[in-house]
């Protein structure tokens, strides 16, 4: 009788035991796989991201940033707090910002492609497709991350409570009309169409006879600017393109009628899009007030409050339930632009962050190990020797620049972590990547800020035999537009910025300067 009991005890304590072992669940689990939702829904809700080419978060040196994958994750998980089925699909273009890598940028470019990856696997990804910017490392790389993918020409079908959802993704328009029948046939309600293409090749695909889509996504800009807006063409197909770089979503709600039957796109919609667009376009004029240098900090605050106010009701409208009609499966499209105001999800801020501490670690090691010395100068071409040499000549200038945040601009990034990030560093030093300038992460010193040399040119020739025939650079809006860019500066104009950074000795008399009022500029950043 006591082999049994002792039997009995031994196990009850592997059982303990074996609890006890068991491994944590993982600290962030990702959102729920799509279709878990009860069956009975009136319709669902797909999120739409394209063409992020490699943005964990908005860049620059305005106020007001849009973007960031912790606040598209946010607007993916609220949307999940209510009863309908919530779909994330990713068109691609998204893990790298290039096709082409340099050797010191690979360590960088392929962690953030993994941070990107984990964040999509947090906002519950169903599936994605690709093109050439998730191809930049090879294609056993970007498998190697273990996203759900579908391949150009295949469809994947997603449950959506009642209903399926067909995702196609193509390279071309044959391929797109092909693979659109395909998901027809294999019982999908709604066809969502990513061509891996620019808005006005999308608009001509959606022409082709025998396309059977109900939405196209064009999922790659076609320069840096027709990236920089959000983009819908409502005809026969409605096509878009969202903001570039993780800047906005396209959200896309569906509404079912007790028959299942083809969708068609919900009439009624004027009213609130020219609303939208009126308080888009009033949010843009308080940001250009909001990022003017000089601006008074009461009015800025006052200006900042009523920008929230409007991003706030804005946000209520892109996001609210869309007015259905009884006995008609419908759809609209929208998009939800990711302002700054907005929250951010924070096991995905984490994920970001994270990103941010170890690429600066891998960087400056990668550098200590591989970085080489910029090229020297051609025979007869000016090098760059710092702000030192210029000071014994123009003394008078130093105390202009010393106050203009120029001078602070290193300091900018260190107050970040981000001042051994390769996209940021090049318009926080003076001769970056440029012969005899600064090529290494590991030797900046000497070298941080917005030098002379930054808008002057290198001042070897200069230093040595000073003569105005021997100034490289002529300074001007050309020389600042390099880094106060429409991404990094949107809201840059020379003729307003120009006067914070002359003063005496700097582009204006000595006398010219009114007491009391230091020259300032904005902090050049990128991303």
């Amino acid at each position: 009788m006591r082999r049994p009991v002792l039997l009995a005890a031994l196990w009850g304590l592997v059982l303990v035991l074996g609890g006890c072992m068991r491994k944590e669940p993982p600290p962030h689990p990702p959102e729920p796989e799509a279709g878990v939702s009860a069956t009975s829904a009136p319709g669902a809700i797909l999120f739409v991201s394209a063409d992020t080419r490699g943005y964990l978060g908005p860049c620059g040196c305005s106020e007001n940033m849009r973007g960031g994958i912790a606040r598209a994750a946010f607007q993916v998980r609220e949307a999940r707090q209510g009863t309908l089925p919530v779909l994330y699909v990713d068109g691609g273009n998204s893990l790298f910002g290039e096709t082409t890598l340099k050797p010191g940028q690979v360590p960088q470019e392929e962690l953030k492609a993994k941070a990107l990856a984990d964040a999509m696997r947090l906002m519950g990804l169903a599936v994605r497709a690709t093109g050439p910017l998730d191809d930049t490392r090879g294609p056993d790389f970007r498998q190697g991350l273990g996203l759900p993918e579908v391949s150009d020409g295949a469809v994947k079908l997603l449950p959506a409570g009642s209903r399926k959802v067909g995702v196609v993704a193509a390279d071309s328009p044959a391929q797109l009309v092909a693979a659109s029948a395909r998901a027809r046939a294999e019982g999908a309600d709604f066809v969502l169409g990513l061509l891996d293409a620019p808005l006005e090749e999308a608009q001509k695909a959606a022409e082709t006879p025998g396309l059977a889509v109900d939405v196209l996504v064009a999922t790659r800009s076609a320069t840096e600017m027709s990236g920089e807006q959000n983009r819908l063409v409502k005809a026969s197909v409605p096509v878009v393109a969202p903001q570039s770089k993780g800047r906005s979503l396209v959200r896309v709600d569906l509404s079912y009628a007790p028959k299942p039957g083809r969708f068609t796109l919900q009439k009624g919609q004027a009213d609130l899009e020219r609303e939208v667009a009126a308080l888009e376009q009033r949010t843009a004029l308080l940001d250009k007030d909001i990022n003017l240098p000089g601006i008074d900090p009461k009015l800025k605050a006052l200006k900042q409050a009523k920008r929230d106010e409007l991003v706030a009701r804005r946000q209520a409208l892109v996001t609210a339930p869309p007015a259905s009609t009884p006995d008609v499966n419908g759809f609209t499209v929208r998009f939800v632009p990711l302002e700054s105001g907005l929250p951010s999800r924070p096991d995905a801020q984490a994920l970001v962050a994270r990103y941010d501490a170890e690429v600066g670690k891998l960087n400056l090691a990668w550098a200590k190990e591989h970085g080489q010395d910029c090229p020297v100068p051609a025979k007869g071409q000016s090098a760059f020797v710092g702000n030192e040499p210029c000071r014994s000549c123009h003394e008078e200038s130093f105390p202009v620049w010393e106050k203009s945040k120029h001078h602070h601009a290193w300091e900018t990034l260190e107050e970040v972590g981000k001042q051994h990030h390769l996209n940021c560093v090049g318009c926080h030093v003076t001769g970056w990547e440029q012969p005899g300038g600064v090529c290494r992460l590991d030797k900046v010193a000497g070298r941080e800020d917005v030098g002379c040399e930054s808008c002057h040119g290198p001042g070897s020739a200069h230093s040595d035999e000073p003569t105005a025939d021997n100034i490289i650079a002529s300074p001007g809006e050309a020389v600042c537009v390099t880094c106060h860019n429409p991404e990094n500066s949107p809201h840059f104009d020379f003729a307003t910025y120009l006067p914070r950074i002359l003063g005496p000795g700097h582009g204006k008399p000595v006398d010219a300067q009114p007491p009391g009022k230091p020259a300032d500029a904005p902090k050049p950043v990128k991303p």
